[in-house]
């Protein structure tokens, strides 16, 4: 909030961190602006990034309230390439009412003999993605969303539980928002990093990234794991089993090897 003066033009909450999976908290945010509204007369709107989790929490948290259900959110985005089950393409984005998209934000244009608006950068862009979600909103319906998103949540909870067995990981979520979770390094290794372990596992296959967390937290450094559609009970069994085979290996290392420098090989 001490951030929030007369030129905030909204505030961003991400439902679902790239980071560590973990839901943002939509509800209480929106609950410190209504205090500020109150104090200061200051009435500034809440955008959801909802990039993951707007395909996530309407299906397996319905009693979570980030939405429309509170009335200072006035838009919400989503990217169906992450849980909308489509192909890169398309995104969505919804508003409240036509009052929260100012008209000047909306380009006009003449085409093909009639006046149609547009919000985006360019006007002529492909179908084919479009379809695509509306069919699987036609196939799956609700009730498939459900289930797949729930299937994912399961294997991503028995994952993250089997990891933190192992001993010389500490969970920092366990996937139980996001089907997605982060582990690092338990107190006192230091004879290798999250970069050897995301080596190791490279070798066997599997792209299990390492990286430190943003500003004000670099010096946590931790491993993501993204399930998804596909990824089965199964899969989970060969990662932790892949996992184990490696460990003995890195456990008798005398001194880390990769650090955030030299340990990844992805590039964005």
């Amino acid at each position: 909030m001490k951030l929030c003066d007369e030129n905030t033009i909204g505030v961003v909450a991400i439902l679902g961190s790239t980071f560590d999976g973990s839901y943002e908290p939509v509800k209480e945010i929106c609950a410190a602006l209504d205090a500020l509204e109150r104090e200061s007369g200051l009435d500034i709107p809440v955008h959801v990034d909802g990039a993951s989790g707007a395909m996530i929490a309407p299906f397996v948290d319905p009693d979570l309230e980030w939405d429309f259900r509170l009335p200072r959110v006035a838009s919400i985005h989503n990217s169906a390439h992450k849980y909308g089950l489509l192909y890169p393409g398309v995104g969505w984005i919804i508003w409240r009412d036509t009052e929260a998209l100012p008209d000047d934000l909306i380009f006009w244009v003449n085409y093909l003999g009639d006046n149609m608006p547009t919000f985006a950068l360019n006007f002529s862009r492909p179908g084919a993605q479009v379809v695509a979600q509306y069919y699987t909103f036609l196939r799956l319906g609700f009730g498939g969303f459900r289930r797949v998103q729930g299937y994912a949540r399961d294997v991503a909870t028995r994952l993250s539980a089997r990891i933190a067995e192992l001993g010389p990981f500490e969970l920092l979520t366990r996937g139980d928002e996001l089907p997605v979770f982060a582990f690092t390094l338990a107190d006192g290794i230091e004879n290798f990093t999250v970069f050897d372990v995301s080596n190791a596992m490279r070798e066997r296959g599997w792209q299990v990234p390492a990286y430190t967390f943003p500003e004000n937290r670099t010096d946590l450094a931790a491993l993501r794991v993204v399930v998804r559609r596909g990824f089965s009970h199964d899969l989970a069994d060969l990662l932790v089993h892949d996992l184990e085979r490696q460990l003995p290996r890195l456990q008798k290392q005398p001194a880390p090897v990769h650090d955030a420098t030299t340990g990844t090989a992805f590039a964005h």
